[in-house]
């Protein structure tokens, strides 16, 4: 069964903590999951799952 990365997100932030993109192309996405203070990296994972990029795209600044 594939992961719902969304969910993991959204449980993420409602936590308090973070979550940066370190790596964004057309394909896919690698988004580092960071402590609720903003510090270090707890986890990494990449993905191509179409809902997570809208998602991720949706909160990102442009540019």
């Amino acid at each position: 069964m594939d992961r719902d990365r969304v969910a993991e997100l959204i449980r993420w932030e409602d936590a308090g903590a973070t979550w940066q993109v370190m790596s964004r192309t057309a394909r896919g996405v690698t988004i580092a999951l960071m402590r609720c203070d903003g510090g270090e990296e707890v986890d990494r994972f990449s993905s191509d799952d179409p809902r997570l990029l809208a998602y991720v795209d949706a909160r990102q600044p442009p540019g």
